[in-house]
């Protein structure tokens, strides 16, 4: 029963869009209606709120994702397949809202708060980190769906090969599913490009 009541827990923390609720209450913005993708993330709430909403959103939401996981792996044991669906449910809380069903997210940020909350393992967090920045600075893919999809595969490969506990990597899986489930959803016939360094071009498709 405690596993469910954290996953419970999860779910609840997931489908509160901080990213969302933070610009529309404090700051008079709804992000969803000013931005072009309407997408209910930190990186709207940044570019139509500012950085103040911004900030605090990302607060927010890689709070939700990491408290109800870290307070599990010291509850819990987190070699029980049970700990992957901990894992998951803030995630797909923030995916798939119990409170807003039709402004699920792209759940970026509360995954990084999921991996945060499994400290004192930092591989999942790194390996995140990695593929983010090397996709984004060095090997610049676009658009911002297609660098995501790329990213969470090749995390999810990197995990396998370092994490031990069956736990987590089945919910860094599906964490990556559910991600690159709704970036595809998003997705909308945009140019294929990848670019060294942000400006010299390596690969282009219509």
């Amino acid at each position: 029963m405690t596993y469910f009541l954290f996953i419970f827990l999860g779910f609840i923390l997931g489908s509160t869009l901080f990213a969302y609720w933070i610009p529309r209450l404090f700051f008079n913005t709804d992000i969803t209606k000013s931005s072009d993708d309407h997408n209910p993330g930190v990186a709207n709430a940044y570019m139509q709120a500012g950085f103040v909403a911004g900030t605090l959103s990302l607060l927010f939401e890689l709070l939700k994702g990491a408290v109800p996981v870290f307070f599990a792996s010291r509850i819990l044991d987190r070699d029980s397949l049970l700990f992957a669906l901990v894992m998951a449910a803030p995630v797909f809380g923030h995916a798939f809202p119990f409170f807003q069903k039709e402004r699920g997210g792209k759940a970026i940020a509360v995954s990084f708060g999921v991996m945060i909350g499994l400290f004192p393992e930092v591989h999942p967090l790194f390996g995140l980190i990695f593929y983010y920045i090397l996709f984004s600075l060095v090997i610049t893919l676009r658009p911002h769906s297609f660098r995501s999809v790329i990213t969470y595969g090749l995390f999810t490969l990197t995990v396998f090969l370092l994490v031990s506990v069956n736990s987590m990597r089945l919910g860094c899986f599906i964490i990556s599913a559910i991600v690159i489930y709704r970036h595809v959803i998003r997705y909308h016939d945009e140019a294929l490009q990848v670019l060294l360094f942000g400006k010299y071009p390596l690969f282009h498709r219509s």
